[in-house]
């Protein structure tokens, strides 16, 4: 009896070992990547600190200056919508952060949320950028708030558009899309960082709006693409390992930011719940609140007339005679489709 039941057991391991090993993917080089997802417009940079950055650099040069940091395992593709919107009037600066994109370079001790503060800095110093209004999505929120504290005199306005950083509830946890709940497990982590993700890839971006018909195919197929660059994989994974370092969120640290902030939040953000926006707000002295009814978690690609015009409003009152060229909007709708 022993026997057979070892002999099914060594049998349904081979199975699973066949099909893990059926599933595992390679790194993608980045000359493959940058043929297929650089953009017209796509730009480089070497740092001193051995990154090749990739960035965007649009819209008048003597304009005020808008940089925008994407979340977590996105890329500066997220931005396009919104960067079509501003750059008539602003200089619009998106860029890649370390372990995305199209950025060359792997450093554990720097892919972190201080190492974003830094690399934040690098950036915007060696494009001779040095006062401007910081945007962050997600995990770029959370790059965004702590660059706010730890460089405040350098920021005229600060945009929180679906931020993290508050502790998670219980309660929250369970909403939350598949692919996040296994990277955050240590165990599934390993398991799974070297697998073909694409399907929960596609589920998780699905959960990510609140019209999952905004997730496509090829939209799946870049996330997934991307995270395969060199050095990608290992990134993502420090950064949702419990020692990655990440400080949490609190109102005695909110209380110490003093630029001027706009919070942007979906009422249906399944990966950060819409009570984080709420916190941020209650915390950050004068922030002001947007909330989006029916939108998810990437309300930028999902309603991007709508945040541009918050942020034109947000700005118009930081620039002292800039005109706020507000978009008229049906109000009828509760999203607009992003540009080609």
């Amino acid at each position: 009896m022993f026997r057979r039941f070892l002999a099914v057991l060594l049998t349904v391991i081979a199975i699973l070992a066949a099909g893990w090993l059926s599933l595992r993917r390679p790194d993608i080089s980045f000359e493959t990547l940058e043929a297929a997802y650089a953009l017209q417009d796509s730009q480089f940079m070497s740092l001193e600190t051995g990154y090749n950055a990739h960035y965007r650099d649009v819209g008048p040069r003597d304009a005020p200056a808008v940089v925008l940091i994407h979340g977590f395992a996105a890329s500066l593709h997220t931005w396009l919508p919104l960067s079509e919107r501003l750059s008539s009037d602003y200089r619009v600066i998106s860029i890649d952060l370390p372990g995305h994109g199209l950025t060359r370079g792997f450093d554990e001790a720097t892919v972190s949320i201080s190492g974003f503060v830094d690399y934040i800095e690098d950036v915007t110093g060696a494009l001779g950028v040095e006062e401007f209004a910081l945007v962050g999505s997600s995990m770029g929120g959370a790059a965004s708030w702590n660059y706010a504290l730890a460089n405040g005199d350098q920021l005229e306005g600060l945009v929180l558009i679906g931020a993290s950083g508050w502790p998670r509830l219980d309660a929250d946890e369970t909403d939350r899309p598949l692919i996040f709940r296994l990277i955050s497990n240590p165990l599934a982590r390993n398991v799974i960082k070297d697998l073909d993700m694409s399907s929960l890839v596609q589920s998780g971006l699905e959960r990510s709006f609140g019209d999952p018909s905004l997730a496509t195919e090829e939209m799946a197929a870049r996330y997934a693409a991307l995270s395969r660059a060199p050095g990608h994989r290992a990134a993502l994974l420090a950064l949702t390992a419990p020692d990655s370092g990440r400080r949490e969120a609190s109102a005695e640290l909110m209380a110490g930011i003093d630029a001027p902030t706009l919070i942007i939040h979906g009422d249906v953000d399944a990966v950060v719940p819409v009570s984080g926006g709420e916190r941020f707000a209650e915390s950050i002295p004068d922030a002001r609140l947007e909330i989006y009814e029916g939108i998810g978690h990437l309300p930028h690609e999902e309603a991007p007339d709508r945040v541009a015009n918050h942020i034109r409003v947000f700005l118009s009152d930081i620039y002292a005679g800039e005109p706020a060229q507000v978009l008229a909007l049906d109000a009828s709708t509760s999203s607009e489709g992003s540009p080609p």
